[in-house]
């Protein structure tokens, strides 16, 4: 009796643990159809969060795309700049070669002048300083005995007719001071300067008389008997007629090896017995009949102060500085400088 009331107490009890089993069974799967059904709006949200973070990934990407391009960009343009930076250098460095060659060969060039050795002389006296390309073109300053010739008639003051003839009534002091003689002055100065070392010179005047200027023949050397001449031209008044024919025959006297003549103009004086040459019936300044000469009769006194009294044998150069008038001069100086192998010589206004 005992033992079964014992086995139907156990049947019980297990029968009342398994209905809570199972009613907990039940429970669970109630909650979880509940938590199922509630789920729904959860994944939406997930799915939305989901979508966000795509779209969010997305444009991180793009964003990464295009900051890796500008990244490329850069890197690119940088490498362009450095490029053009290092040709820019190496530009500069080849000019700065090429500068300090360039330099180098001045810098020898100046050294190679001043070593070149120039055979010149020492100029006897001082006069203004010229460039090469204002001296007279082809004339050369030569010869072992060299003759010069000064027109110093009253021609020899101006340019214009007008104004030689104000000259004329002028003082003496005006006359020294007017601007052809000023220039003449020079001009003896400058071949005086120019004379060769082993060379001697004569200074010969003419206008009405002629006349010789310092001690005759002065060696090129002796620069205190070149100042002499100086000094004696400085006292010289440009006054008279032109009478080349005088000093030809004073030239002719010393022989000279070499003439130069500095005039303006043909001769309007001779020394001649015209009236018994045919060509000088009409001139009558040369027969004493007329104060004035024609052009055509400087001409014919020209040609026949050359056949009476010009000395042969010798080159003979002519600086003729300009006057108003005579138009015929150059012509017949040139005819006989080249005859003789010389030059004539028509300087610019601003040489001396």
């Amino acid at each position: 009796m005992l033992t079964r009331k014992k086995s139907e107490g156990f049947n019980l009890a297990f029968l009342d643990i398994m209905s809570c089993g199972l009613g907990a069974v039940v429970l669970v799967f109630m909650l979880v159809k509940y938590n199922v059904d509630d789920s729904s709006i959860e994944t939406e949200n997930l799915k939305q969060d989901i979508e966000s973070l795509e779209i969010a990934k997305q444009q991180s990407e793009q964003t990464l795309r295009e900051i890796e391009q500008a990244l490329q960009d850069k890197q690119i343009s940088k490498a362009d700049l450095l490029k053009r930076l290092r040709d820019a250098r190496a530009e500069l460095e080849s000019q700065s070669a090429d500068i300090a060659k360039t330099a180098q060969q001045i810098e020898q060039a100046k050294s190679d002048i001043k070593g070149i050795k120039i055979n010149k002389k020492e100029d006897v006296i001082e006069t203004q300083q010229v460039n090469e390309e204002d001296y007279l073109l082809g004339l050369k300053v030569e010869g072992a005995k060299i003759a010069i010739l000064l027109d110093s008639s009253a021609s020899m003051t101006n340019e214009k007719l007008i104004d030689i003839i104000k000259t004329k009534s002028s003082s003496t002091k005006e006359k020294q001071q007017a601007s052809k003689w000023v220039r003449t002055k020079k001009t003896l100065e400058w071949l005086l300067a120019r004379l060769p070392a082993d060379s001697e010179v004569v200074v010969i005047t003419y206008n009405e008389t002629a006349a010789v200027l310092g001690a005759g023949w002065t060696k090129a050397k002796d620069a205190t008997s070149i100042k002499v001449i100086l000094s004696d031209m400085n006292k010289l008044v440009p006054e008279g007629a032109t009478n080349l024919q005088l000093g030809l025959e004073a030239a002719r006297k010393v022989s000279p090896s070499n003439l130069y003549v500095i005039t303006d103009g043909l001769p309007t004086k001779g020394e001649s017995r015209y009236k018994s040459l045919n060509p000088f019936a009409s001139c009558g300044s040369l027969l004493g009949r007329s104060n004035t000469i024609s052009g055509e009769c400087r001409v014919k006194l020209f040609r026949q102060t050359l056949t009476e009294s010009a000395p042969g044998g010798m080159k003979v150069d002519v600086v003729l500085l300009p006057i108003e008038g005579d138009p015929d001069a150059i012509n017949e100086y040139w005819s006989w400088t080249a005859a003789t192998g010389g030059l004539l010589i028509s300087p610019a206004s601003n040489w001396p």
